[in-house]
């Protein structure tokens, strides 16, 4: 069984909602990120996002784009990314982590190169943004094959067959984008959100994770009711953005922010 799945089965019985941070791989600068993301394990969270910078990131609202230019002013690219997942994993064998990011770094590697290199640096799964699975049938069999789970992304706008089609391409998790538009910019409805995890969950027994638009740790505990998990990347993204030249206050201050979701998630 995979990290991911581990994981999410310790949660189930334990009833609880796993949260995820997304954070930018090299923002504001490469060497914050691995300090950052064990300080986030300490301060509670499940699993970790790391965003791979690229320089269209289209499902990306203001402050996850500005944080890919931050990175991509220190030229982090793809392979320096999974050095930092090596490094992580210097440290932390337990803690999944999961790549966010979009074809073209990955095509330019090679589907093949990238498979082997983010299974010997550690990450357990892989959400590529713009990658249908209709387009996808190499990269899943290289996937498969590594033991990552293929993460894909499902819309308020998915109707039944397209629900059906990502999940049983699907591995680790379904992310569920709560809002229609791009990260950090709008307010979910929690009462239809609810209603459309239902919906996935009636296809598929992966756990449905859901993120855009959670902000605080009241809202944290709002989706923590019924998701499986509740995943949060701009806030945290922002408060990076207001530490770019202080980085070394950076860990505590997005600590404390998962601290007080991590609380509220448990007192649901």
């Amino acid at each position: 069984m995979s990290r991911i799945g581990a994981r999410f089965d310790a949660l189930r019985v334990e009833g609880r909602t796993a949260l995820i941070p997304f954070i930018t791989a090299g923002d504001p600068e490469p060497a914050v990120t691995v300090p950052l993301m064990h300080a986030m394990v300490e301060a509670g969270v499940d699993l970790i996002e790391l965003g791979v910078p690229f320089s269209d990131p289209m499902a990306d609202g203001p402050a996850i784009q500005l944080a890919d230019e931050r990175a991509l002013a220190h030229h982090v690219s793809l392979r320096q990314v999974l050095e930092m997942v090596q490094q992580f994993r210097d440290q932390d064998d337990i803690t999944p982590v999961v790549l966010m990011g979009y074809l073209n770094p990955i095509e330019v590697m090679g589907y093949a190169a990238f498979t082997q290199a983010a299974a010997v640096a550690g990450v357990d799964g892989v959400i590529t943004v713009d990658l249908p699975p209709e387009e996808a049938g190499e990269i899943l069999r290289l996937f498969r094959e590594a033991a990552i789970d293929p993460i894909f992304l499902l819309a308020p706008t998915s109707n039944r067959q397209r629900i059906e089609t990502i999940c049983a391409s699907a591995g680790g998790f379904i992310y569920y984008v709560s809002i229609k538009g791009v990260t950090g910019i709008n307010q979910p409805d929690s009462t239809e959100v609810q209603k459309r995890v239902t919906q996935i969950r009636a296809v598929t027994d992966l756990p449905v994770g859901v993120g855009f638009g959670i902000r605080d740790a009241a809202s944290a505990a709002r989706f923590a009711r019924f998701a499986d998990a509740v995943i949060v990347g701009s806030a945290l993204v922002n408060k990076i953005a207001e530490l770019a030249d202080c980085p070394a206050g950076i860990p505590s201050h997005v600590t404390g922010l998962l601290r007080e979701m991590r609380q509220a998630m448990d007192e649901k």
